[in-house]
């Protein structure tokens, strides 16, 4: 049986978003504000956690940031909006 792990969306300081994989939310938002995390997101914090979901398993995770990154821009940021509809994440 897998663990839990999240797919998210990171707004960077110039407006670009960033998504990505985990089992631990927290400490990867530490490394990526560390400049330890992917090399796109150095030097482009502060970062903001704009969107998060849980998947079952690290496979599910995965495809879903696969699909999440072939969005455009505009269609991301639909994916936020519907998550904050819903109240998936805080508004921030």
């Amino acid at each position: 049986m897998g663990s839990r792990w999240y797919v998210y969306l990171l707004r960077c300081r110039d407006g670009t978003l960033y998504a990505g994989a985990t089992p631990d939310v927290e400490a990867r938002l530490t490394a990526h504000e560390r400049g330890k995390g992917a090399r796109y997101t150095r030097g482009r914090g502060p970062l903001a956690l704009v969107f998060c979901e849980p998947h079952p398993d690290r496979s599910a995770a995965l495809r879903r940031e696969s699909e999440l990154k072939r969005l455009r821009r505009a269609e991301k940021l639909a994916v936020v909006a519907r998550a904050r509809d819903r109240r998936i994440v805080p508004v921030s």
